[in-house]
């Protein structure tokens, strides 16, 4: 006889099973790796979801902004070898045979005004060796903007060892090239070149630290972070030798950029406001005579002691090194003598001397300067390859190699991320987009507000910022529409 069936109130138990089967499975090794990759991606690793955002961000800006960085770091380096060239080029121009005592710098002044009957004088500079020239700088029509026309005079003999064109301090050769880093030979336009890099060089520096600092890493890794990977091929040796390198050079690439804004068109306006704001803008001594108490002393403004006279008083003040005179600009102005040893370390002392009597009336001394103006005044230094001599030139020139070879593997590791098996041309992948939504309010809300403050006073910065979110918005929505209707 069949058994008879279970009546339909009856619960039926179902078979007990072991406890492995019930608990979820321990992931092995692999799955471990795996779950890690996708945590990375979807920004759940520590930062705050950060990390996929700063990557795309570090993607794209090194895409567009590479070219100008390419351009700054080339030309940049090339300037770093002006003082040889200079010190071959003109030769004839700078150096002289020592043969007994220096004529009077008057005389020496004076066959420059007899050379350029023409010019209005500006300046003298006094070598700071027995084999250096003086030069003495005029003012004179016809010339670019910025420039002046300066005359070299041996000053043993007073003989004009001839004239160039100079910018500033600069010979043509380094005035040249400067012009070419500054501004590609483009005028004031040019000039926005230089900025953008300078305004975005800092953001792909940082945005690369903050990608190295949230590798995981241990023991065994951490020499492959700081070192390039020795047995890796590919985009992963390429990618080993961009961060490494990246990781070594990031001080100085961000004091180029820090420095390089400074004197730029549209952030150094913005800094000096803010320098200026906070008291740290550089001081320079009065060239204002102090008040006259009689008419005897009134009628002694007219005398002049002469540049010998404002020099003697300079070196009695504690002047040294090669001194910069600036002639009295009328009768009631005196004569400013300055320190120009922009090596370390830095004398830019200077003092006001009266022509009447000879007397120093003011006297700045560099120690003096607020600090603000010190670091702007080393950091140009060291910006130029100043401040340290050969050795800055050849920081620099390491610097440049440096910014050039990860622009490069930047690009190759674009090309490397690229479909092989598609038909005909492609490019690299981009970052996965969206990264933005997956992050915190509270961390979002402060970054937009510190970009558009920092976007305010670089507006390099700001305004490419600003069409890179545009344009992503645009390309999403375009392909979302597009998803949407091939659906």
């Amino acid at each position: 006889m069949s058994e008879s069936p279970p009546l339909p109130d009856t619960p039926v138990t179902p078979p007990a099973r072991p406890a492995a089967d019930v608990l979820p499975p321990r992931p092995d090794d692999a799955d471990k790796a795996a779950a890690a990759a996708t945590a990375g991606n979807t920004g759940t690793t520590r930062g705050g979801g950060l990390r996929p955002l700063l990557l795309r961000l570090h993607f794209y800006a090194g895409v567009v902004i590479g070219p100008f960085l390419l351009v700054a770091a080339v030309t940049g380096l090339a300037y770093t070898a002006t003082p040889q060239i200079e010190s071959i080029v003109y030769e004839h121009e700078l150096k002289v045979t020592p043969r007994g005592a220096a004529e009077p710098l008057s005389e020496q002044v004076a066959a420059a005004e007899r050379a350029v009957p023409d010019g209005t004088l500006l300046s003298v500079t006094m070598g700071a060796g027995p084999t250096d020239s003086t030069r003495v700088t005029f003012a004179k029509d016809g010339l670019a903007e910025g420039y002046t026309l300066t005359a070299f005079v041996d000053p043993y003999d007073h003989e004009v060892l001839g004239t160039l064109e100079t910018f500033g301090q600069w010979l043509p050769a380094r005035a040249w090239l400067d012009d070419l880093h500054r501004n590609l030979h483009l005028g004031e336009f040019g000039r926005n070149y230089s900025e953008l890099a300078a305004s975005w060089l800092w953001v792909e520096v940082l945005g690369g630290l903050a990608l190295w600092a949230g590798t995981p890493r241990n023991r065994q890794r951490l020499r492959r972070l700081v070192t390039p990977a020795g047995g890796a091929k590919g985009r992963r040796r390429t990618m080993s030798w961009h961060g490494a390198v990246g990781l070594w050079a990031s001080i100085g690439l961000l004091g180029l950029s820090a420095t390089g804004l400074t004197w730029s068109g549209h952030a150094g306006t913005s800094i000096g406001e803010v320098q200026d704001a906070l008291g740290g803008s550089t001081p320079a001594v009065s060239t204002a005579l102090p008040a006259v108490g009689s008419a005897k002393e009134d009628s002694g403004r007219t005398r002049d002691v002469g540049i010998d006279a404002a020099v003697a008083s300079a070196h009695d003040a504690g002047l040294r090194g090669v001194l910069v005179i600036t002639p009295p600009a009328g009768a009631d102005t005196a004569y400013v003598v300055k320190e120009n040893t922009r090596s370390w370390p830095v004398r830019q002392d200077s003092v006001a001397v009266a022509p009447a009597t000879g007397e120093v009336t003011q006297t700045l001394r560099f120690d003096d300067f607020p600090l603000l103006a010190k670091l702007t005044r080393w950091g140009i230094d060291a910006h130029m390859g100043l401040l340290f001599g050969l050795v800055n030139q050849i920081v620099l020139a390491l610097l440049a190699i440096g910014l050039i070879a990860m622009i490069l593997w930047g690009y190759r590791m674009w090309w490397l991320r690229r479909p092989t098996r598609s038909e005909g041309f492609a490019l690299g992948r981009a970052p996965a987009r969206g990264a933005w939504r997956r992050i915190p309010g509270r961390v979002l809300a402060p970054a937009v507000v510190l970009a558009a403050v920092i976007g305010y006073y670089l507006p390099l910065f700001g305004l490419p910022l600003l069409v890179f979110l545009v344009v992503d918005v645009t390309v999403g929505v375009v392909r979302r529409r597009r998803a949407g209707v091939a659906a």
